[in-house]
């Protein structure tokens, strides 16, 4: 029972991550929503959302204790600046300049990064594994951005830079959290990183400046949706998914995320996506399902 209910919820999550980038999407398109607003909102509530949870359920010392140590607070608030606040306003932008399939799929680029950056810290050795990763992930980021023409780019410029950059940041937050997760609970870290990212956008675009009275009733299902069940609740799930499932296992499921992003951003908004694109998507698609059979630590999502 235990083991079908972690896998029940990691599917959900990552449904509910995929999903919540393509809603993103809609906010932005449809009804005008800043992404500096959208993005402080959500980590702020989030982050809030998570600190809860871990009072009520788990070691509640450790909220205020991460602060206790100088060292730790320091981590802690690069952390969540140049990790946690990265990764979500470059995942955002990208989706905000192109779709929500393109940026998750260029996110998942991470990985390779990963490798990249420990082989020339000379950390690790390049293996045929590696080799067969970076392969899947050069081909499948080819036909996903050009659908097979040299000529021309299928996917905004502006959209595969941010894409570019949220995998960039994506790989730093994932090992630069090692040390910390290791030390504190996961939704302390994390809840915290939130809201250390959300208050620091504050400063720019305060999350107060928006005219919400004048937004339609659907628009704030589909808010409560992004920060709620595509943040807060993905996040958590997936973290309880680890009770009763192998990292390995749980980063496996994970996988459905992008899939999950590329078929909404397709059907529910009417996307096009040429042949090519759902090439390369398979490419990419493999590349992580390979990674997580083949890696036995644990995957930090954003």
């Amino acid at each position: 029972m235990n083991r079908t209910k972690g896998i029940l919820l990691v599917l959900t999550g990552a449904v509910f991550w995929g999903i919540g980038g393509t809603v993103s999407k809609k906010l932005f398109q449809t009804y005008g929503i800043d992404v500096d607003w959208l993005v402080t909102t959500r980590l702020l509530i989030a982050g809030f959302l998570l600190l809860t949870v871990q009072f009520f359920r788990k070691d509640r010392s450790q909220i205020l204790g991460v602060w206790k140590t100088k060292r730790i607070a320091i981590q802690l608030l690069i952390f969540g600046l140049f990790g946690m606040l990265a990764v979500q306003y470059t995942y955002m932008a990208s989706i905000k300049h192109g779709n929500a399939a393109v940026a998750t799929l260029l996110q998942y680029l991470a990985p390779v990064m990963i490798i990249v950056y420990l082989l020339f810290r000379k950390q690790t050795i390049f293996t045929r594994n590696d080799l067969l990763t970076v392969s899947l992930a050069l081909v499948g980021c080819f036909f996903l951005l050009t659908n097979g023409s040299i000529s021309q780019l299928s996917v905004p410029i502006p959209a595969i830079v941010w894409g570019v950059l949220s995998g960039i940041a994506l790989a730093f937050y994932t090992l630069y959290a090692i040390p910390l997760l290791k030390q504190y609970d996961s939704l302390v870290i994390v809840g915290w990183a939130m809201i250390i990212g959300g208050l620091a956008l504050s400063l720019i675009h305060p999350p107060w400046k928006i005219a919400l009275k004048m937004l339609p009733l659907e628009s704030y299902f589909y808010l409560v949706f992004v920060i709620v069940f595509g943040t807060m609740i993905a996040f958590w799930f997936y973290i309880e998914s680890l009770q009763s499932l192998a990292p390995k296992e749980s980063s496996l499921l994970g996988s459905i995320e992008p899939l999950a992003a590329v078929l909404t951003t397709v059907f529910w908004l009417k996307e096009p996506f040429g042949l090519f694109q759902w090439a390369g998507t398979a490419c990419i698609l493999m590349m992580i399902v390979f990674l997580a059979m083949n890696k036995s630590s644990s995957k930090v999502h954003s």
